[in-house]
């Protein structure tokens, strides 16, 4: 904790310093460098009203639960509060990149996320542990991500980087689905306003821990019009990716148009999950948190293209497609993200397969206002699960007599106004719903069965980035 503590001080006196040295008509420089190191900063604030919610978690991810698509199912009634990286998560981080020789560059970033209500480094895992032994109605905000309090819970990586023979990063590094969702999601991973943004789950492939890969390495090469990356890691027992990972992504973008094809493959991703069953029972497990592991795999297809309606505005359609299937991964040992003990149980799922569908535009205006509407929904058409003593002998869920089969759909509009590059103020909309085999454990659906959840947020906020 004191490294933490040194590691956010030495930033923070970074910042003051670099602010100091500008000039003071000017509050917020165009950058905060040294040659070729550059200290980079978002902080993202403001007030949220929740249909449905939990109170706000000083440790948890975007402080809410944003979505009615959440690992612990646990809302409680309507929420009023201060809220925080309704559009962004709020970060503090370093960019290196300074030439060596002939063309190539040493490259390098890091960043940390941390909650600005709180002052805490965003921590999933905490939240989920300091939720454990209470019931439905009495938690905070909680549910299952790769930023667990890790003293930088974002990325940490170098490399070196040539126009001519690409870009080689090690360390940990978001997974390819995750980088090509950024440049594809309507609403740019927003917490508040867009399930891409607020859930891991898509970015992992299906569990969000495996959204950001430690032990990687990634290549990165462009040629034209053409883009291909490759990214592999070698998991570890302290990492949330107990095994093997590796994805490869393909694209091509010509005028406006922008196309990427990625598949997706992880061993031993880990799954947390609420150490409260619907009764309310099952406290925080020895060692620690609960969880099941699964091996994912996904196909995905996404797109976007740029229509320049003159005047500097443009309009940008966006549409994309993923195919997501997890089963039961043969680990019993383990540990999540930032070396979190986990219990590892009987597998309740042993096979399960989504698809999910995202469309949307931005339009971009000259005069600085952004408006920006998406929609996003998935189906869970597969499920097995393991009854048997080891609990991976599979079962139908129309045989057991479950409804299994579920579905998620969401509708945003923000409207985003630019002031400069430093600040914008936006507002906007959510609804969210969760159904059947989906919506299971929500209070007020019947186990196994049927019911729903709907959730509406509607949150303004401010940015300040440098």
């Amino acid at each position: 904790m004191k490294c933490r503590n040194h590691l956010i001080g030495a930033m923070g006196l970074a910042l003051v310093w670099g602010c100091a040295q500008a000039d003071v008509k000017d509050p917020l420089p165009d950058s905060l460098s040294l040659g070729g190191v550059t200290l980079y900063a978002t902080i993202d604030v403001g007030y949220a009203y929740q249909s449905h919610g939990v109170p706000l978690s000083s440790e948890y991810v975007g402080g809410l639960e944003y979505q009615a698509f959440t690992t612990t199912r646990n809302f409680a009634g309507s929420q009023s509060t201060f809220a925080e990286s309704g559009l962004e998560q709020s970060k503090i981080g370093i960019r290196v990149s300074e030439p060596i020789v002939n063309d190539f560059t040493l490259i390098a970033r890091t960043d940390t996320g941390f909650n600005p209500l709180s002052g805490q480094l965003t921590d999933a895992c905490k939240a989920l542990a300091s939720n454990s032994t209470k019931p439905q109605g009495e938690q905070t905000a909680n549910a299952d991500s790769s930023r667990c309090g890790q003293a930088f819970n974002g990325v940490i990586w170098a490399g070196v980087s040539s126009p001519t023979y690409g870009a080689l990063t090690i360390g940990r590094q978001q997974s390819l689905q995750l980088d090509a969702l950024a440049l594809y999601d309507p609403q740019t991973l927003s917490y508040a306003f867009s399930f891409l943004g607020y859930s891991g789950f898509n970015g992992g492939a299906g569990s969000t821990q495996a959204a950001r890969w430690d032990n990687s390495g990634k290549y990165a090469f462009i040629s034209g019009p053409v883009h291909f990356n490759v990214m592999y890691s070698n998991g570890g027992q302290d990492t949330g990716v107990l095994g093997k990972a590796y994805g490869v992504d393909l694209g091509v973008t010509i005028q406006g148009l922008s196309v990427d094809a990625l598949y997706q493959h992880e061993n031993g991703a880990v799954n947390l999950r609420s150490s409260f069953d619907n009764l309310g029972v099952n406290p925080l497990p020895t060692p620690g948190l609960a969880a099941y592991i699964s091996d994912d795999k996904s196909y995905n297809l996404m797109g976007k293209y740029v229509f320049d309606l003159g005047n500097k505005d443009k309009l940008t359609a966006y549409a994309g497609y993923s195919h997501i299937e997890k089963a039961h991964g043969d680990y019993t040992v383990g540990s999540a993200q930032d070396n979190y003990p986990i219990s590892v149980g009987i597998n309740i799922n042993n096979s399960a397969k989504y698809d999910m569908e995202w469309v949307g535009a931005r339009y971009a205006m000259s005069s600085g206002l952004n408006l920006t509407g998406a929609y996003y929904h998935i189906t869970q058409n597969s499920w097995t699960i393991g009854l048997g003593p080891s609990g991976n002998d599979n079962l139908g869920c129309t045989i057991a007599g479950l409804l299994c089969s579920g579905e998620f759909e969401e509708l945003s509009f923000v409207a985003d106004y630019i002031i400069n590059k430093h600040y914008d103020v936006y507002g906007g909309v959510n609804w969210s719903e969760v159904t059947n085999g989906l919506a299971n454990g929500f209070p007020g659906t019947t186990v196994g069965t049927s019911g729903a959840q709907v959730q509406t947020t509607i949150m303004w906020g401010f940015r300040i980035r440098i």
